[in-house]
C-alpha cells in the first residue's frame, strides 16, 4: 500500500517509454512554466514561488506518490486560501500554514484516510470550486483590463465597485492582448489537444509586446527580476499562539490538496486504465507540502489539466513527471529573465480560461435542477466561498451536507405496528398475515437504518402497545445497521416493557446489527433465547412465553 508508483513502473521500465516520458515531461514542464507563474501572482506572492513551487513538489509527488501519471505543483483552486493567509498573516504565516497542511497530509495518508476523501459530497465540491473560479475571475479584471488603480479591495463587492469606479482607467492595448490569450488559448485546442493553447498565447502576446513595444504591464515591471536559482531552506520560528490561528487555514489546505490530488488521480486512472495508491498519494503530497514552503514554495496538489497534458503526450511513469520538474529547473536556471517580459495581462487572459474550466457550470446548473437538498448544498457552499471565506464554506456546507443526509435517512426509515386491521405486504412470503399471530402478541417492523435520526419515530410508535401484550416482536429483517442511539432507544423501550409485564422478542435480525447487539450487551439483557433470525422462530418463542 505505501510503496511509491515510481518504483512499481521500474520493473518492466524500457527505453521506449522512457523516450516518451522524454517528450511528455519537457512539454509539461514548459507548459507549467507560465500557469506556475500566474498562480503565484494571483496569490498574491511574487512570481519565483510558483516556480519554486512546481519545481520542488512536482518532483517530490512523483518521486513518492501513488499515481503513474500525477503532475503536481500550484493550482488554481489554492488561489483564494493562499491570498487570504497572506493577507491576514503575511509570508510566514504561509509558510507555517502549508507546514502544518502538509503533517496532516501524510497522517491522513498513513491513517489510510484515502478512500474516506471520497465520501465528500459531490454538490458540495462544485460549488467551492465554482465560487473559487468566480472569484479568481474578479480577480483579474484590473490586469486583464489594464487598469491603472489602487490596491484592489479583498471583498467581492467591493472589488468590482472599485473596478467600475476605475473603467475609465482602461488600458485597450492590455485588453487586446488579454482577449487575443483567450481566442488562442480556446482555438488552438481545435488544432491539437497534446499543447494547452496558452503556451502560443503566451508566446506570442510576450512577442508582440517586446517588439512592438506595448504600453503594458509586464511581470518585470512590476515584480522585477525573477531569480535563477532556488532559494537556501527557511523556516520561520515556532509560536504556539500562531500556529493555533493557523490550524483552521491549514486543515482547508489540506482538505483542499486531498480533493483536488484524488479528483486528478481518479481521472488520470480513467484516461490510463490504471488505478492509483490513494493513501500513497496523500503521503507523497503531505510531503511535497513540507518541503515545498521550506523552500519559499506555496501549497501544491494534483493539477489535472497539466496531467491530462502529460498522458496525451504519452507519459505514463512518473519518470515523466520528474523530468516535467527538472525542465522547470532548467528553464529557471538558464532563461528564467525571459519570463519577466511576459505581459500580466496575458496572463490574466490565462487565468481567465482557468476559471472559466473551473467554474463547471454545467454540472452546477444540473445539481440545481435536481434534488432541493443537493441545491441546497451547492448554493451554500458556493455563496459561502465567494461572500465569506473558503474554510466557512467548506466547513457548514459539510455539516449542510451531513444533517440533509440525515434527514433523508430518517425519512426512509420507518416503524409499522402489524395488526389485522394493518397487515404487511402481502405479496411477501413472510407477511405476517399468513401466520397466525397468539393472542396477546403484538408485531412491529421496523425499515431502514436504525440511527439517532429515526430513533425517535420507534419511541413514538411504542406508546400504541396496547397494555395487555404479553408479548412484543420486533422485526428488523430491513433494518442494515444501528447506532448507539438506536442501540440505546430499544433499551429504554425493553426496559418500560419490562415493567409492564410484557416480553421482549426480537425477530430477523442481520449479522452487522447482531454485533452490535453483543457488543452493546443488549443481547445479554433481552436473552439470546428472545433474538431469533425468522418470524416462525419469533412466533414460536411467543407462543411459549405465554403458555
Amino acid at each position: 500500500m505505501f510503496i511509491p508508483k515510481l518504483f512499481v513502473t521500474l520493473k518492466d521500465y524500457n527505453r521506449k517509454q522512457f523516450l516518451a516520458d522524454l517528450t511528455a515531461g519537457v512539454i509539461v514542464g514548459i507548459v507549467a512554466l507560465p500557469l506556475a507563474i500566474a498562480f503565484a501572482i494571483a496569490s498574491g506572492v511574487s512570481p519565483e514561488k510558483g516556480l519554486y513551487t512546481a519545481i520542488i513538489a512536482g518532483f517530490i509527488v512523483s518521486l513518492l506518490g501513488g499515481s503513474r501519471v500525477q503532475i503536481g505543483g500550484p493550482t488554481g483552486a489554492f488561489i483564494v486560501i493562499v491570498y487570504g493567509i497572506v493577507q491576514k498573516y503575511g509570508l510566514d504565516g504561509l509558510t507555517l500554514a502549508t507546514l502544518i497542511a502538509g503533517c496532516m497530509l501524510v497522517i491522513m495518508g498513513f491513517a489510510r484516510l484515502g478512500s474516506v476523501i471520497k465520501f465528500i459530497p459531490y454538490p458540495l465540491i462544485v460549488g467551492f470550486t465554482s465560487g473559487i473560479a468566480l472569484i479568481i475571475l474578479s480577480s483579474q479584471i484590473k490586469d486583464f483590463l489594464g487598469i491603472k488603480m489602487g490596491a484592489v479591495p479583498s471583498g467581492f463587492i467591493d472589488k468590482w465597485v472599485s473596478y467600475v469606479q476605475n473603467f475609465n482607467f482602461i488600458n485597450w492595448y492590455a485588453v487586446a492582448i488579454s482577449v487575443g490569450t483567450i481566442i488562442i488559448t480556446f482555438g488552438f485546442s481545435k488544432i491539437t489537444r497534446r499543447i494547452p493553447g496558452s503556451l502560443p498565447a503566451i508566446v506570442l502576446a510576450t512577442l508582440l509586446s517586446f517588439f512592438l513595444h506595448l504600453p503594458v504591464e509586464t511581470i518585470g515591471s512590476r515584480f522585477g527580476s525573477i531569480p535563477s536559482t532556488l532559494p537556501m531552506p527557511h523556516i520561520p520560528g515556532l509560536n504556539w499562539q500562531n500556529i493555533t490561528h493557523l490550524i483552521q487555514p491549514a486543515f482547508t489546505i489540506a482538505l483542499l490538496c486531498s480533493i483536488e490530488s484524488l479528483l486528478s488521480a481518479v481521472v488520470a486512472d480513467g484516461m490510463i486504465g490504471g488505478n492509483h495508491k490513494s493513501n500513497m498519494e496523500l503521503v507523497a503530497q503531505g510531503v511535497a507540502n513540507i518541503v515545498s514552503p521550506i523552500f519559499g514554495g506555496i501549497p501544491a496538489t494534483g493539477a489535472i489539466a497539466r496531467t491530462a497534458t502529460n498522458i496525451k503526450n504519452g507519459g505514463r511513469t512518473p519518470i515523466a513527471g520528474i523530468i516535467h520538474a527538472l525542465t522547470l529547473l532548467a528553464i529557471m536556471l538558464l532563461v528564467g529573465k525571459w519570463a519577466t517580459l511576459i505581459p500580466l495581462s496575458c496572463l490574466a487572459g490565462i487565468l481567465v480560461v482557468v476559471s472559466y474550466n473551473m467554474s463547471e457550470w454545467r454540472s452546477f446548473v444540473s445539481i440545481v435542477k435536481t434534488s432541493k437538498s443537493d441545491a441546497a448544498v451547492l448554493l451554500t457552499t458556493f455563496l459561502l466561498t465567494v461572500f465569506i471565506d473558503l474554510t466557512v464554506a467548506i466547513e457548514i456546507g459539510m455539516v449542510l451536507a451531513a444533517f440533509l443526509f440525515m434527514r433523508r435517512m430518517t425519512r426512509i426509515s420507518n416503524v409499522d405496528i402489524i395488526t389485522e386491521e394493518l397487515n404487511d405486504e402481502k405479496d411477501d412470503p413472510k407477511a405476517i398475515s399468513k401466520y397466525k399471530v397468539p393472542a396477546g402478541v403484538e408485531v412491529f417492523e421496523v425499515y431502514g437504518p436504525f440511527f439517532f435520526g429515526a430513533a425517535y419515530k420507534f419511541r413514538d410508535s411504542m406508546r400504541f402497545i396496547e397494555k395487555s401484550a404479553k408479548v412484543l416482536i420486533i422485526r428488523m429483517r430491513h433494518v442494515p445497521v444501528i447506532d448507539s442511539t438506536g442501540i440505546h432507544t430499544l433499551e429504554l423501550v425493553f426496559r418500560e416493557s419490562e415493567n409492564n409485564g410484557t416480553r421482549f422478542v426480537i425477530s430477523g435480525i442481520q449479522p452487522p446489527v447482531y454485533k452490535e447487539f453483543e457488543k452493546s450487551g443488549l443481547l445479554e439483557r433481552i436473552g439470546r433465547e428472545n433474538v431469533l433470525t425468522d418470524i416462525d422462530q419469533a412466533l414460536q418463542r411467543a407462543s411459549e412465553i405465554i403458555g
